[in-house]
């Protein structure tokens, strides 16, 4: 096969794949693009998830009309000239690729004036193809619209994401760049909806309940720190705000935002042995350094940094949220309450129950322990429930606040009372939807909830699941919700938290949809209302649990997976007690 070498259009189009993953890509590269230019206000448009139209617009220092042919070419940049430049770049962009890649998988259109100019300018480019510079109407600054992202180059296309994880991904980046630059007044837009608007006036503490929501903002701890010419500013979450994964973890170099495993590790280490296993913290970190002793030259993205002294960098890190999580926690005091109610125990006295009619009501930790699965509990004296239907039991009663003890025909059954309680609560929450009647119970009191501008679009887009499932939820400004009514299953418990979980679901969890989201979100409600483990059962409610459980047609697990019980037959209790001859 002969070689040969690429036309300029097809090697264009190679190399946006480096740079123009999806709709983020082209709103991080642009406003990186405004910040450079020393923008003070950013005003940010998306239609479709970005697939139809996007539109920054800046009031920086524009482009000269006869300048904007250049911008469009490949390598053209006005932020570098030499090799030794790149020793010390202090500007967010340097590669001179993005308007160029952009512009050969998409309808691009920059319109520009700068300041002593009569007039602006426009070009357009299409597909790779670029058209003659005209005069236009413009103020000072630049506005460049993308339309169409990705028409001809259909593969790329096909494996974008939904509208709702492109959504999130652009809302994420907007927001956290907003934080970083808090100078700017920063606006955005979605399909005609202002999801938030900044004031400009540089305090970042106003922007994090755009960035976290109301609640997780008051979680978060601020953090300063300095050594050696070493700057970390920034919020870290307490010991309370946590996460299932490391998405959380905003880090900014020099104004510029990073994805560094390795710095990523030195945060999470910082909470070495304060967080359960399987859990992060949520932190959101601006660290400055002298620009020479940083290498941002390692990826087309620019995403990925080098350290000249890598190790002082993270131990740095780590120091700064040490220091700050030993400042904010104070020392824990005993309760000499016990559950029982006599001194000295050192046990809660949080005893809280239920209502006869299974109402739920918070758990006296506030946190559900997670419970194993089958295959990390398996042990050779325990066995688990054969069938499909549990045979007629009789309660004996309930260990350490957790398990329910019964007696059935075969031997004994350990059951969950969380796992137990969540299957119940899904199962009857299924069978109303499958009838298409879910009750509802209107609230005396609506509860509102203010979200990040990301929750807020998440929660949208599921209203009117939660609207089939039971949940009354109305938008009620830009990133704020009212719930009127919840599912008179749920009669008791916090509607807040039901809703909370979905949307803390779908942002940990980015798997499709699929067929099945209502289960889905049934599944998350359930798991938040259940009983919790440590919450003390009367005698009734351990007999309402295990007679409704016996119904069920799918008794043996939760609506995750997790096993309800654990059956130790009569058998197997008589070798462990050495009444049949050896163990």
């Amino acid at each position: 096969m002969q070689i040969k070498v690429l036309s300029e259009k097809v090697a264009n189009q190679i190399a946006a794949g480096e740079v123009i993953e999806r709709p983020a890509s082209v709103v991080k590269e642009l406003i990186e693009n405004s910040i450079d230019a020393g923008a003070s206000e950013i005003n940010i448009l998306l239609e479709d998830a970005g697939r139809s139209r996007i539109r920054i617009e800046d009031n920086g220092t524009g482009i000269a009309a006869e300048d904007l042919a250049l911008a469009l070419a490949s390598h053209a940049t006005s932020k570098l000239s030499t090799p030794e430049d790149l020793l010390d770049i202090r500007t967010l962009g340097f590669r001179g690729e993005a308007l160029a890649s952009i512009g050969s998988v998409a309808r691009l259109t920059i319109t520009s004036k700068i300041a002593g100019s009569t007039a602006g300018a426009r070009i357009s480019e299409d597909g790779g193809f670029v058209e003659a510079v005209e005069p236009a109407s413009s103020p000072i600054g630049t506005c460049i619209e993308v339309a169409d992202l990705f028409y001809n180059v259909p593969a790329r296309l096909k494996f974008l994401r939904s509208d709702i994880t492109e959504t999130k991904q652009v809302v994420g980046l907007v927001t956290r760049y907003a934080m970083a630059y808090a100078n700017i007044r920063w606006t955005y837009i979605q399909d005609g909806k202002t999801l938030f608007k900044t004031s400009g006036n540089g305090n970042k503490q106003e922007i994090l309940h755009n960035l976290f929501g109301r609640q997780d903002a008051s979680d978060l701890l601020q953090i300063e720190f300095t050594d050696q010419g070493l700057l970390i500013e920034g919020f870290i979450s307490n010991l309370q705000l946590t996460r299932s994964n490391r998405k959380d973890i905003t880090l900014f170099i020099n104004g510029r935002w990073v994805q560094d495993p390795a710095l990523t590790a030195a945060v999470i280490k910082a909470y070495n042995t304060m967080l359960m296993v399987g859990r992060y913290p949520v932190a959101i970190l601006f660290i400055h350094l002298a620009s020479n002793q940083v290498d941002v030259n390692v990826h087309p993205s620019k995403a990925e940094v080098r350290f000249r002294n890598a190790d002082f960098v993270f131990s740095s890190v780590q120091r700064a949220i040490r220091r700050g999580l030993l400042a904010y926690t104070p020392i824990p005091e005993i309760n000499t309450i016990s559950l029982w109610g006599r001194q000295g125990s050192g046990y809660s006295s949080s005893r809280q129950q239920i209502s006869p009619d299974w109402g739920m009501a918070e758990a006296a930790n506030g946190h559900e322990n997670e419970i194993p699965t089958v295959a990390s509990v398996e042990s050779p004296t325990q066995e688990y429930l054969p069938g499909e239907h549990l045979p007629l039991l009789r309660l004996i009663g309930q260990v350490a606040s957790t398990y329910l003890i019964a007696e059935g025909p075969d031997g004994l059954y350990l059951i969950d009372q969380h796992a137990a309680h969540e299957r119940v609560l899904f199962d009857d929450l299924m069978t109303s939807f499958s009838q298409s009647s879910v009750p509802s119970q209107a609230l005396a009191i609506p509860a509102t909830i203010d979200l990040s501008p990301e929750k807020a679009a998440v929660l949208a887009s599921q209203l009117p699941i939660f609207e089939e499932l039971g949940f009354h939820v109305e938008e009620f400004g830009p990133s704020s919700f009212i719930i009127r009514a919840i599912p008179a299953l749920f009669r008791q418990g916090d509607p807040k938290a039901a809703v909370l979980s979905v949307i803390q679901e779908f942002e940990e969890d980015e798997t499709p949809l699929g067929a099945e989201i209502e289960a889905r979100i049934a599944g998350r409600v359930c798991k938040r209302m259940a009983v919790k483990a440590g919450q003390i059962l009367s005698g009734q409610e351990q007999a309402s649990l295990l007679e409704k459980l016996e119904k069920s047609t799918s008794p043996r697990t939760c609506p995750h997976g997790r096993p309800t019980m654990i059956h130790l037959s009569a058998a197997l209790l008589e070798r462990q007690f050495g009444r049949t001859g050896a163990l």
